[in-house]
């Protein structure tokens, strides 16, 4: 282990059982979970993980066996991961905006055979072939810690750091969802990497609204109980109330996505901006121009840093020694480097994808359904275009998928929606790629005016000439509502893409020709 992991003191076997079992013992008292009304310590817990264990086992369920789970952030979601953990057994968490075929897909895909799903969903599930059986929150058939003739079983020993503790599918922006086995052990590096990143203790209070079936809230859980400190399920995000719900908890660490900082941002000042106890948000994806607004207004300092569902914290910062808009360094146990179409290293820069890897056992998922487990130490190519500075420090470019092309030359997405999103009339911006009648791509923006502000495309367009290269001015603009979102927020850049140019579309060139 890393001397980062050892001052986090993390059990040897690396795995979400001994975890649990060492913190019950250390912290037996003390909060780990609140989940609505719902209150449970470290000592409860451990002894509700191994109820569920012993109620999923008289399923027939058994270690390596999956169980899937379609439900909004309740304290059942996470009695089922650390049950099935407890077991040996697989959680498979699903997107509740899947529906249809994309629902059979990952259901298939997964191999569940058991179902943990809230009534509201029950219609979608009809939909598809799934044939296993059932467990309607809300009725007796649900396996849990609540009924007290189950006693509970004692963790399996053979349950390794690289046996898979959940299926986690992709969001399926760029195509079909794509499960990815996640192992124990990746669980707990998370929770040290993040938490050192934090600066997290005992006497931290996590609060995250984020679903749970996104690596985010889920590792939220680790951070909190790698630390010994209190996890809080939130709702669903809401822009108006999020300052009341952060209250309300008692956080002392939030965790938001970049677009949510934008709306948090565009909203107006309320009486609530600093009527709390957070001090420090991990917000990836915040572009720089937000940090100090957001810190001055609301008093918590925005952290940034690198990793994904297939990965882990690769790069990040620490307290005292961070950069707005940029992702960090390398952290100690994985390795990093940019790298042209080729494969070849850039030189520092020169934006390049991401490519990483980890020495540390269990580090990262072992791998996607249905293909051969990853080798330890392989390159894995992320798909993201970065910047390594000659310092070391990394700052993030565009998804390689978002690179336009344009008159020869490679536009970044992000840098012009950063550009459009310094005209004050702007809350919310996305940039993407539609065809030319000359080949290769045109610039289009999707734009959603603040509450009563007003601005002529053409001037929008003038307003960010000097800031941007001649080719990477956006030619269309259309003026929305809403952008379309992921259950995470990120943006579906896939429907604006589809849905192109239309009628009321502004169009550049045919300002300027008449």
């Amino acid at each position: 282990m890393t001397p980062e992991s050892d001052s986090l003191l993390l059990p040897a076997a690396m795995t979400i059982p001994s975890l649990l079992v060492q913190r019950a013992t250390e912290r037996g008292d003390h909060l780990a979970v609140r989940a609505g009304d719902v209150e449970v310590s470290y000592r409860e817990l451990a002894q509700r993980a191994a109820t569920t264990a012993e109620a999923l086992s008289r399923h027939g369920i058994g270690r390596g066996d999956a169980v899937a789970a379609m439900c909004a952030n309740r304290i059942e979601m996470i009695d089922l991961l650390l049950g099935c953990s407890w077991l040996g057994a697989v959680m498979v968490p699903l997107n509740t905006a899947l529906r249809g075929a994309a629902l059979h897909s990952v259901l298939e895909q997964s191999g569940a055979r058991h179902l943990l799903i809230e009534p509201t969903f029950l219609s979608r599930l009809q939909q598809t072939r799934f044939t296993g059986e059932s467990w309607i929150l809300g009725t007796s058939s649900v396996p849990g810690p609540d009924d007290s003739r189950i006693p509970g079983r004692a963790a399996d020993l053979a349950v390794t750091a690289l046996d898979t503790a959940a299926i986690l599918f992709t969001s399926g922006t760029t195509g079909h969802p794509k499960g990815v086995r996640c192992p124990h052990a990746q669980s707990l590096w998370w929770g040290a990497g993040v938490g050192a990143s934090l600066g997290l203790g005992p006497d931290d209070v996590l609060y995250n609204g984020l679903p749970l079936f996104h690596t985010n809230a889920l590792n939220t859980l680790f951070q909190a109980l790698v630390a010994g400190g209190t996890f809080v399920l939130g709702e669903h995000f809401s822009v108006r109330r999020y300052w009341a719900q952060v209250a309300d908890s008692d956080a002392t660490v939030i965790y938001l996505l970049g677009a949510m900082v934008a709306m948090l941002t565009g909203r107006e000042p309320g009486t609530d901006d600093k009527k709390h106890r957070a001090t420090r948000a991990l917000a990836p994806a915040t572009p720089a121009r937000l940090w100090t607004p957001f810190r001055e207004r609301f008093g918590v300092e925005l952290v940034d840093g690198y990793g994904t569902t297939e990965t882990n914290l690769v790069l990040g910062t620490v307290p005292g020694d961070r950069r707005p808009g940029c992702l960090g360094t390398v952290r100690d146990g994985y390795d990093a480097k940019v790298v042209d179409d080729a494969g070849a290293t850039v030189a520092d820069g020169v934006p390049g994808e991401l490519v990483v890897r980890t020495d540390l056992p269990g580090g990262f998922a072992t791998g996607y359904l249905s293909e051969p487990p990853r080798v330890a130490g392989d390159w894995i190519y992320t798909g993201d275009r970065v910047v390594r500075e000659p310092d070391g420090w990394y700052r993030f470019v565009d998804r390689v998928r978002d690179v336009i092309r344009r008159r020869g030359e490679n536009i970044s997405s992000a840098e012009v929606e950063e550009a459009l999103a310094r005209h004050p009339a702007v809350a919310q911006v996305a940039v993407f790629p539609v065809p030319s009648e000359l080949a290769e791509d045109e610039v289009m923006a999707a734009v959603v005016l603040r509450e009563g502000m007003q601005v002529d495309p053409d001037v929008l367009r003038h307003h960010v000439a000097p800031q941007l290269a001649y080719f990477a001015l956006p030619r269309f603009i259309d003026f929305v509502s809403e952008l379309p979102l992921t259950e995470t927020g990120k943006v579906r850049k896939e429907v604006l893409r589809a849905r192109g140019v239309g009628s009321g579309t502004w169009d550049a060139d045919a300002v300027s020709s008449r």
